[in-house]
């Protein structure tokens, strides 16, 4: 596989009741495949710190579960929506062709979300045309990707179908989540082992996101979701703190809205119970 594609994941049922406590802790979730170490987004080297990544799925819900190392588990932020990617974070985003979805959490569990609808998919009359992406209504945002407002690409972004409109009011239906710290928060005085994500997004919610596919999935349906990690770096009081990006597999730039690097996740119906 050249390391520039991304990498592939079978993610299977489960029979388990998962109840959410964010110690990923269930028979399940020790059954499930981990995704390798994640990798520098940019150069796809080895991240700093561990991290790994798992999903399962049932008839309600697709679950995503992250495993975290770090040292000083820190996070300020916890106003819904707050600006969740300028604190230490993890991430998902989940592709819908015309559209895709993003999440990110702290740890403290403040949770920040954004709708994305291609600004050339979204036409009068269309399907995209309702009350709940009017853009008026809604106050949607051109947005053009993590390099818009600069130099040639001020307006649209580097990506090939330039501009999204940006809702960020958006809410995913019926999402759960729940976060473990493994140590003590916010305390530098004390060296912590790092903090653990549970979360469940109801296949119900995602309808705009399908894209023809079934909910829930079938055999081999294949998914194109990013998981990811940011984190802040303080360096002897070097300002501004370096941030990097660490994901499943390399994007070989600097940017989380590219849908087509995003993860493979292809659907199984073989329950993780009996691989």
């Amino acid at each position: 596989m050249n390391d520039m594609n991304p990498a592939d994941y079978i993610c299977y049922r489960t029979r388990e009741r998962l109840t959410l406590d964010g110690q990923l802790r269930a028979a399940a979730w020790q059954r499930a495949p981990q995704s390798p170490r994640f990798v520098d987004m940019v150069t796809g080297e080895p991240a700093f710190f561990d991290t790994r990544a798992a999903a399962l799925w049932d008839d309600k819900n697709l679950y995503i579960g992250f495993w975290v190392e770090e040292p000083f588990v820190e996070a300020h932020l916890t106003e819904r929506d707050s600006l969740i990617f300028l604190e230490n974070d993890v991430e998902v985003f989940i592709d819908g062709g015309d559209c895709y979805y993003e999440f990110e959490i702290n740890a403290l569990g403040t949770i920040y979300e954004v709708f994305f609808i291609w600004q050339d998919a979204y036409k009068r009359g269309g399907s995209f045309d309702v009350p709940e992406f009017d853009l008026l209504e809604r106050k949607a945002l051109s947005f053009g990707g993590n390099y818009d407002r600069t130099g040639q690409h001020f307006w649209w972004g580097t990506h090939p179908r330039k501009a999204r409109w940006a809702f960020l009011d958006w809410d995913f239906p019926g999402l759960r989540s729940a976060v473990w710290v493994d140590g003590t928060i916010n305390d530098r005085s004390v060296v912590d082992r790092g903090w653990r994500v549970e979360l469940a997004f109801p296949w119900a919610g995602m309808r705009w996101l399908a894209n023809g596919r079934s909910l829930p999935p079938q055999e081999g349906d294949v998914w194109r979701i990013f998981f990811g990690r940011f984190e802040r770096l303080p360096v002897a009081g070097t300002l501004p703190e370096p941030q990097p990006a660490w994901c499943w597999s390399k994007h070989g730039v600097l940017d989380t809205h590219m849908p087509e690097r995003f993860t493979r996740v292809q659907f199984s119906d073989k329950y993780v119970e009996d691989v």
